[in-house]
Formats: structure tokens, C-alpha cells, sequence
């Protein structure tokens, strides 16, 4: 390199070139990955455990707890044979309706019930029997016309007979073959597995369904107290003509903690009698007991939607007090092992054909899913994926089907 080479401003020149080699070398390091292999995406892990689906309700300690009660059905009082403020027994009858059409529509299932089971015994003992004797008598009857045939077809043959005495003899064994048929379907339909066994069957199990549903609705017509404690209301009297849903009776069982909470109608098919539930106090909130559902009420708030739900508390806190406000998730359903993945990972949730963005391969593929119960932020899947799956959130922006990606993994777990 020569003097003339060194001067300051060349140096400057190839300072500049440099770092401009510099800056495009870094900016390829950083831009090429993107390009080759996609954009980093935050995704979550489908994950395997127990998955518990629940109903969320706030509401208030009421001690003692009040059961209302109410009729089933429409009808009118005949006997209150209780007073407001009486102790009454579990199983004790508190209201009796009308019961004499409901009396007689029993008796008239029933009475149908005997005659279906008649018609059943007569197809096993008379007609089954009688049938397949009937078949024995054709098969005789076709046997002997047939050796009447041959002979008169012998006797034809050497002329001491017409034709017509032979043609009679032909239809008298298409006649007696014809009988035989006609006989074995009859034997075939009134023995076991036949067509009138099968209807006669049939109409003695839908007359025992009617009958079960008729002593059903005579049961409706005594109300009885569901456990033993005080009446503490009563707004029926004897001539009144109660429907279902109004509120007849109010009891009060003694010494009983329970909580009263209002659950959306939307989530009243959720729920069943039995159903275990963790509560806790808004004053208390990391103290939390056990509770039992032990009441759905039977109508529904006109104006709020919402159905009242009563909890037993078999062994409350002594902190809980009358009237507090709490907090209850009812337990509705439990799967084990069950494949779980975020609900905001889950497209169209609400449609016949949900799907997620699995990462497969270093890109995102649509994936339909079959989903099962949901709660807590949190979805079953019945199909579609496998636990240790990637999948893209929903909110993630700018994901689309078949795109390269590169995961970054976010850990996420159920509660």
C-alpha cells in the first residue's frame, strides 16, 4: 500500500465500509432464522391429569336452612294434616291433593298391564301349541295327498282313470302344500321370537312404562316432608288448587348449616342432588369447607334467570355466621386423565366442528378437536389431540393454517 493510500479520509472510507459489512452481516444473523423457520410464536402444552368441571354461584349462610315446598303436579287440597310451627318427622305427610282420576288411571294401566300379559301367555300356551299342531296335520294332510297322487298317476297310466281325476289330485297337493306354508308362519309367528311375541312383548312393556308412570303421578299427589324438622310457613289450606311451583310449605330442619345460591338457568341441566361443592367465606377466602347440593329449587326468577340452589354444610367452621356472603364451586363432573388444553387455544368452540392451531413439523396445522366438559379456563379433548402437543393460543395474532413457526413454549397447568 502506498503513502497515497493511508490518508486520513481513506481510512474513514473503509471504517464506514466495514461497519456497513458489519451491520449487514448482523442483520442477516437476525433476520435469517425468521425467514427460514418462521416467526417465534408463543404456544401451550395440551396436558394429562384430573379435570374436575364446575359451577361458579356466590350467595349467603342461611342457619337453619328452609326447604321450600311445592306440588308436582295440579290438583286440589284435601287434608293439611300439619300446623305452621309443628315438628314433623322425615316421610311425614304434609299435604294430600285429589287423587281419585289419578287412583283410576293406575287401575287402568295395571289393568292393562294383565291383559297384555294375557295375550302373552295365550300365544306361549294355546296358540304356539295349537300352531305348531296345525303344521303336523298339513304336513300329514300333504303326505297323503301326494301318495294319492301316484296312484292315481299309476292308475292313469293304464287307463283306469281320466285326467280329470288326476288334475284333481295335483291341485289337492298344491292345496294341501299351500296349507303347510301357511301353517309353519303361523307357527313361526306365535313361538318364541316370532312377530306377535315380539308385538305381544312389546305392548306388555310400553302398558308396564304406563303403569310406572301412572303410580308416579299418584305419588305426586302426597306431599311429604323430605327431612325432619319445623314448619316455619305454610300457605295452603284445604279447597285450594295448588299448580307446581308454588311455594306450599316452608320447613325448617333443625341444627343444619346451609348456604343459598343463585346458579344461571343455563347451567340448571348441570346439576343433580349430591353433588359435592368447596365454599368459602368472602371474609374468609383461603378457609374453605365442604358442601353438598341438597335443593334445586323448582322455578325459575322470571326476572334474573336464575334458579335458587341450597347447599348442605355437614361440618361448617364456627367463623361462618348467619348471612355471610360466600363463594361455592359445585363439582358436576369428573373426568381422570383426562387430555386437557386452554380454552382460548380452541376456534369456534360453540359450533359442531371446534379446531386448534397444533404445531406440527415446525408449522402451524389446523387441527378439528372433539370437545367434552369445560370450566376454569380449561377444555377436554375427546379427540383430535394427544397430551405433550403444541398448540397456539387463539389471541396470538398473524397465525395462520400451514405458516412456519418456531414455539416458545409458555407452561401451563390446570388448577
Amino acid at each position: 500500500m502506498n503513502a497515497a493510500s493511508t490518508t486520513p479520509g481513506a481510512r474513514r472510507r473503509y471504517l464506514w465500509r466495514a461497519l456497513g459489512v458489519l451491520l449487514a452481516v448482523v442483520a442477516a444473523a437476525y433476520a435469517l432464522p425468521r425467514l427460514l423457520f418462521g416467526p417465534v410464536v408463543p404456544v401451550v402444552p395440551v396436558v394429562q391429569r384430573d379435570f374436575v368441571q364446575s359451577v361458579v354461584a356466590s350467595g349467603r349462610v342461611q342457619t337453619p336452612h328452609r326447604i321450600d315446598i311445592g306440588a308436582q303436579i295440579t290438583g286440589t287440597v284435601v287434608a293439611v294434616p300439619v300446623a305452621e310451627g309443628q315438628t314433623v318427622r322425615a316421610g311425614q305427610v304434609l299435604v294430600e291433593l285429589d287423587a281419585t282420576e289419578l287412583r283410576a288411571a293406575l287401575q287402568q294401566a295395571l289393568t292393562a298391564v294383565a291383559q297384555a300379559q294375557a295375550r302373552l301367555r295365550q300365544l306361549h300356551e294355546v296358540q304356539a301349541p295349537v300352531a305348531e299342531q296345525s303344521v303336523r296335520q298339513a304336513q300329514t294332510t300333504l303326505e297323503h295327498a301326494r301318495a294319492q297322487q301316484r296312484r292315481n298317476e299309476e292308475l292313469f297310466g293304464k287307463g283306469f282313470i281320466g285326467q280329470a281325476t288326476l288334475d284333481e289330485s295335483r291341485k289337492n297337493v298344491d292345496l294341501a302344500d299351500a296349507q303347510l306354508r301357511a301353517a309353519q308362519r303361523q307357527f313361526e309367528s306365535a313361538r318364541a321370537g316370532g312377530s306377535d311375541v315380539a308385538l305381544a312383548e312389546t305392548a306388555l312393556a310400553q302398558a308396564r312404562a304406563n303403569a310406572d308412570a301412572a303410580r308416579a303421578r299418584l305419588s305426586y299427589a302426597t306431599i311429604a316432608a323430605p327431612v325432619a324438622g319445623t314448619l316455619i310457613g305454610r300457605n295452603v289450606e284445604r279447597g285450594d288448587v295448588v299448580q307446581p311451583g308454588k311455594v306450599l310449605m316452608t320447613l325448617s330442619p333443625a341444627g343444619d348449616t346451609q348456604l343459598v345460591v343463585q346458579i344461571d338457568e343455563k347451567n340448571l341441566a348441570l346439576l343433580a342432588s349430591g353433588q359435592h361443592a368447596i365454599a368459602s367465606a368472602d371474609a374468609y377466602p383461603r378457609k374453605r369447607f365442604d358442601a353438598k347440593l341438597a335443593y334445586i329449587n323448582p322455578g325459575v326468577n322470571a326476572q334474573t334467570g336464575a334458579v335458587e340452589v341450597k347447599l348442605d354444610v355437614p361440618d361448617p367452621p364456627p367463623e361462618l355466621k348467619q348471612d355471610m356472603t360466600v363463594s361455592v364451586d359445585i363439582e358436576v363432573a369428573r373426568r381422570e386423565n383426562a387430555v386437557l388444553v386452554p380454552s382460548d387455544a380452541v376456534h369456534q368452540p360453540e359450533s359442531a366442528s371446534p379446531w386448534v392451531l397444533r404445531v406440527a413439523e415446525g408449522r402451524a396445522q389446523r387441527e378439528p378437536v372433539r370437545i367434552g366438559l369445560r370450566s376454569g379456563g380449561w377444555s377436554e379433548v375427546l379427540g383430535g389431540l394427544a397430551p405433550g402437543d403444541l398448540v397456539v393460543p387463539a389471541g396470538v395474532p398473524d397465525v395462520v393454517d400451514g405458516m412456519r413457526m418456531r414455539a416458545r413454549v409458555d407452561a401451563a397447568s390446570p388448577e
